[in-house]
């Protein structure tokens, strides 16, 4: 019924454009997400003092990128339950990433971080701050 299309699209590139474009898999993609994530986690829990997980995060975040991360010692003056929240959701975001690709010492270490931060939130305010 219908005629089989005969030339190739207009729409398509060059086959061999495609060989120069560098591609990346679905897992360096998900260590390059779960390295975000955890980097910025890293500035939050700087900026909290929290020396000893800082340096647990950075040690994930250096073996994922291959170098240690880039630290920051710039402080914003934020409130610290504004803080807390912030790093909260992060490492809710890395946990989901990490699960997603089945990296066990980045997910303990961000549930980890999370309960930590749901802690320091009920300090705060013990109703329920998140």
């Amino acid at each position: 019924m219908y005629e089989p299309i005969r030339t190739k699209s207009v729409h398509r590139m060059a086959d061999d454009a495609q060989d120069r474009i560098p591609h990346r898999s679905r897992e360096e993609e998900l260590d390059i997400q779960l390295a975000g994530h955890l980097a910025a986690l890293l500035a939050v829990t700087d900026e909290l003092g929290d020396d000893a997980a800082a340096e647990r995060i950075a040690q994930q975040v250096a073996r994922l990128r291959g170098a240690p991360p880039a630290r920051h010692a710039g402080l914003t003056g934020a409130d610290p339950a504004a803080l807390h929240r912030r790093a909260h959701a992060l490492a809710g975001r890395a946990l989901v990433v990490a699960a997603s690709r089945a990296d066990t010492a980045a997910a303990i270490l961000s549930a980890e971080r999370m309960d930590a931060h749901t802690a320091a939130l009920e300090q705060f305010s013990p109703v329920g701050a998140l």
